[in-house]
């Protein structure tokens, strides 16, 4: 039985390192499995002496005549046949416990091992950061350690000697012999220095722990806590030297009192004094006492999230539609994305899915590409497996042999969709065509891949992998066989039997479709293999896909953080990252003071093959990993200009950062003390009332203020928080970051990363997404309108609502889909809302409605290929100036006006047949009827010469 267990143990061991050797990180591993062992021997050894010797010494020197009670003598007798044993399986019991304990600390350890300085000091001590990130943990981890070994010693010392009798007790006496006295006395001693040390350096503590104001000391800590604490470390010690002497001279009186004193030393100096000077100095001018501490703790929370370097720009933000104001703007509006990534999925599973083996995710990704040399915001997806898809046709050689992997990537144009509101695609198709030119479509590793496939054959043999859906020469379908470097090979009979048992399934070890050739793929999600192979990294929560020279390639973030950063405020990640497009998820340090995005990694969606690269080079904490795990991390100059082109601003990162920023824009610390200028990220308007979540950030190429061209960037928004209150829905900042890393040369752009925050006037009010989206609900005729839309079997969706700092002030943007409730249905583009300042516009398209707010804009989205302006017959909301009137059709020609009458009856009627095949949610006969309506309006357009 045992050498089932040891072959089941090795057996897993071996797969690990067959994975990470084929992906070329197995140094990680081992790395990782020496410092490990290295450390539970360390720990073992630590823990199991001591007590062996303490065990030892006690019943060694007890005394051979002592007059034990009955009592211990029943004890003696139970114990005395299985003392050997005790003796040396209780430390070794212990050892066990205190190796995987010890084990567990590999990577504080290591980090101590290969520090990297930081080369800022920290306000206080005047200590170099580092101490706080590397020494203090492992230092403190250390201390509690030894001070658990030491009182595990004195508790088994205890034990023994009053077991054999050298401790006695006697009515109101206790007596202990001399060689237990010595032992007691020197253990006490030990665990009491080891405290006094402790205590002291529970001075730097105070620097990361957080109070009712900030985090990091603050006048109570600098004036009190710091200094009772080096008084106590110094009692302490006194003390542990008073036990020395009890060892020597056998009085237990000066220890006893000095541990008193200790006691009330601790209350006194450690509790009281620090609560007196709180309560009646602090209080009272709280204000002025604790401004040089704030300003402290506000710099270095700033320093922690990268925030120290924000460009803050007062924006005057006008709240009323001036016409031409968006002329100066129009790239920006050509770039707004009436695509909603978060809705669009149903459509391009309609769309692109063909088959029910294949899926797209919920949320799709924003990229961006050059097309016709212009840059393209773009929705993708990849095109992954979904075995449940098979039915009855999931056996174990369809789900592992031949449906192995997805295929191909789809995107469409962010600006665009067909004059029935379909996306407009600029990569579709099984084979992929499009604008993306030709790359390696085969997606072996994906965010849905199977838990496992076996692919690969010999050259030669027919393929048996499952391509895609159709075929040359009348065939059904295209198969191919995996020629890559994906994973292990299961060339003998020991690796089939390893992968067996790691599976649990007999059909790898016997099916006659594994050979010597086939290799087994496993651990597929891009996020997973990345966290594997880089364990000291907190992954962003979504990877993105990209094609990148001539392949897909997922592009993932990777994170430093540390939660030892002194005077810096803590966030919960998980609490920070969640919105209404992530939900919360567990993270293995979540409460952080301190975060970088200090690696960028790919995976090849073909191969698997992981790549890190350094794209923080300053970061500390990367530094020292690099020494820990040397070769790993590529230089950013290894990537190509196609990659840089790709890689974007990391949206966890900005959440964390808008997060803090909330109350951290503030810098002075009067202000930051009254709180009175605080902010919060709102609520997304289209989040269900009764569980609210955050707005998520958005990706969109556009032009700042501040800007002197347009960029990809993520952006969000600011409204004040209200501490539990109701808060006023109004603007108060607007947060961006160029997302833009470089161009195709590879040269990162020097704008990459730079935040830019808007803070807009306090005696002026511009609306919140949430006052937005509550006058588009309100209003009587979007309200009739959006009645309209949901007749029949069919219901309207909300997009995400875009906020753009255009027309010098903020414009809002929010597509409308409708989406058929019977089978087969998915969400349509139809209408689009804006809204700037108190107007709103409600129509056709986003042209249209930014036309009728701002009174004519050239070329304002020429992408919108939806050409529908109103005409009159359909109102829009009356409260843009020229909405809702008839337009002039006289010309003076009595043909043209008479041409222009009859063109005009066309179009009322293909609107009446239009609205009729839009109650009936007949989405064909509503295109059609679209396109009629469309066509008959640039005719008339014609005869207007317009």
């Amino acid at each position: 039985m045992g050498l089932v267990v040891v072959f089941f143990i090795v057996a897993g061991f071996y797969a690990d390192v067959l994975w990470f050797d084929q992906l070329g990180f197995l140094s990680v591993l081992t790395t990782q499995w020496l410092a490990a062992g290295v450390l539970f021997l360390v720990g073992f050894l630590a823990m199991a002496v001591p007590v062996w010797v303490s065990i030892q010494l006690a019943y060694r020197l007890r005394p051979i005549y002592a007059k034990l009670n009955s009592q211990l003598d029943r004890y003696q007798q139970v114990i005395e046949p299985l003392r050997r044993l005790a003796m040396w399986g209780l430390p070794a019991l212990l050892g066990l416990f205190a190796g995987v304990a010890a084990a567990t600390r590999w990577q504080t350890t290591l980090m101590w091992l290969n520090r990297t300085e930081v080369g800022r000091v920290d306000p206080q001590f005047h200590f170099d950061v580092s101490f706080f990130l590397f020494d203090l943990p492992f230092f403190q981890s250390a201390l509690g350690f030894a001070s658990a070994v030491v009182l595990i010693c004195a508790l088994v010392t205890v034990a023994t000697s009053y077991l054999y009798g050298s401790l006695r007790v006697s009515g109101r006496e206790v007596l202990i012999s001399k060689a237990a006295r010595v032992q007691i006395a020197i253990t006490a001693s030990i665990y009491l220095l080891l405290q006094a040390i402790s205590i002291w350096f529970d001075q730097y503590s105070t620097l990361t722990d957080t109070n009712d104001l900030i985090t990091g000391a603050g006048y109570t800590d600098v004036n009190a806590t710091i200094p009772g604490r080096a008084i106590l470390a110094g009692i302490a010690a006194v003390v542990a030297i008073l036990f020395l002497v009890t060892a020597i001279i056998g009085r237990w009186r000066l220890p006893v009192i000095g541990t008193v004193l200790l006691i009330v030393s601790s209350l006194l100096i450690g509790s009281l004094y620090p609560w007196v000077v709180q309560r009646f100095q602090v209080d009272p001018s709280a204000k002025t006492l604790e401004s040089e501490y704030i300003q402290r703790n506000i710099d270095l929370t700033r320093d922690a999230y990268d925030l120290s370097k924000i460009d803050v720009v007062p924006y005057n933000a006008t709240t009323t539609a001036e016409p031409g104001a968006l002329r100066a703007d129009a790239e920006t509006t050509a770039n707004i994305r009436i695509l909603d990534p978060a809705i669009v999925s149903d459509a391009f599973s309609q769309l692109e899915q063909f088959k029910q083996y294949y899926q797209f995710p919920s949320n799709l990704d924003v990229d961006r590409y050059t097309i016709d040399g212009k840059s393209q915001d773009t929705v993708v997806a990849v095109r992954d497996l979904k075995l449940e898809g098979l039915n009855a046709g999931n056996t174990w050689v369809n789900s592992t042999v031949v449906y192995t992997h997805g295929y191909g990537v789809v995107a469409a144009y962010g600006n665009q969709r067909t004059v029935d509101g379909q996306p407009v695609f600029l990569e579709s198709g099984i084979p992929s065509v499009g604008s993306l030119g030709k790359y390696e479509p085969r997606v072996y590793f994906g965010e849905t891949s199977p838990p496992y496939s076996i692919v690969g054959a010999p050259k030669g043999s027919k393929p048996v992998e499952l391509d895609y859906p159709s075929g040359t020469d009348g065939a059904q379908q295209t198969y191919t066989t995996f020629t890559g470097n994906g994973g292990p090979k299961l060339d003998n009979v020991f690796k089939k039997l390893i992968y067996a048992l790691k599976f649990q399934s007999e059909q790898i070890f016997l099916s006659d479709s594994v050979n010597n050739d086939s290799q087994i793929i496993y651990d597929r999600d891009p996020i997973e293999r990345v966290k594997k192979v880089a364990p000291y990294l907190t992954l962003d929560s979504d990877a993105y896909p990209s094609v990148v020279d001539g392949k897909i390639k997922w592009i993932v973030d990777g994170y430093t953080t540390s939660s030892s950063y002194p005077y810096s405020t803590p966030i919960g990640l998980s609490a920070a990252t969640a919105d209404t497009e992530n939900p919360a998820q567990p993270y293995a340090l979540d409460q952080i003071n301190y975060m970088r995005n200090s690696v960028k990694a790919t995976v090849d969606a073909y191969d698997g093959s992981v790549t890190l690269y350094a794209w923080d080079t300053e970061d500390p904490i990367l530094k020292t990993w690099e020494k820990i795990f040397p070769s790993t991390v590529k230089p950013m100059s290894d990537m190509s200009g196609d990659l840089m082109s790709h890689v974007r601003y990391p949206a966890d990162m900005f959440k964390v950062q808008r997060a803090m920023l909330g109350q951290y824009h503030v810098t002075d610390p009067g202000s930051f003390y009254s709180h009175d200028d605080a902010w919060t990220t709102p609520n997304d308007p289209v989040s269900p009332p009764a569980s609210p979540t955050l707005q998520p950030p958005y990706f969109l190429t556009m032009q700042m203020p501040d800007q002197k061209e347009p960029a990809f960037s993520i952006y969000s928004t600011f409204i004040p928080d209200a501490s539990g209150a109701t808060s006023r829905n109004v603007l108060t900042g607007y947060l961006s970051a160029n997302a833009d890393a470089g161009s195709t040369k590879g040269e990162r752009s020097a704008d990459y990363g730079k935040l830019t925050l808007l803070t807009l006037p306090k005696d002026d009010t511009v609306p919140g997404p949430g006052q937005v989206q509550a006058k588009f609900n309100a209003d009587p005729v979007v309200s009739t309108q959006l009645n309209l839309l949901k007749q029949g079997q069919s219901k309207v969706l909300n997009g995400n609502l875009l906020t753009l700092p255009v027309g010098g002030g903020l414009l809002y943007v929010q597509p409308v889909y409708v989406q058929s409730t019977g089978g087969g249905g998915y969400p349509l583009l139809q209408k689009v809302l804006v809204a700037f300042g108190d107007q709103i516009a409600f129509e056709d398209t986003l042209d249209t409605a930014l036309n009728v707010l701002f009174g004519g804009v050239s070329g304002a989205n020429a992408g919108d290929t939806k050409v529908a302006p109103s005409t009159g017959t359909t109102p829009g909301t009356g409260t843009a100036p020229g909405n809702g009137t008839t337009p002039d059709t006289s010309t003076g020609n009595p043909a043209t006006d008479a041409e222009l009458r009859s063109l005009l009856e066309v179009a009322k009627q293909a609107m009446t047949e239009k609205q009729a095949a839009l109650a009936s949610g007949d989405f064909a006969a509503y295109g059609a009827a679209d396109k009629k309506l469309s066509d008959t309006i640039a005719k008339m357009l014609a005869l207007l010469g317009q």
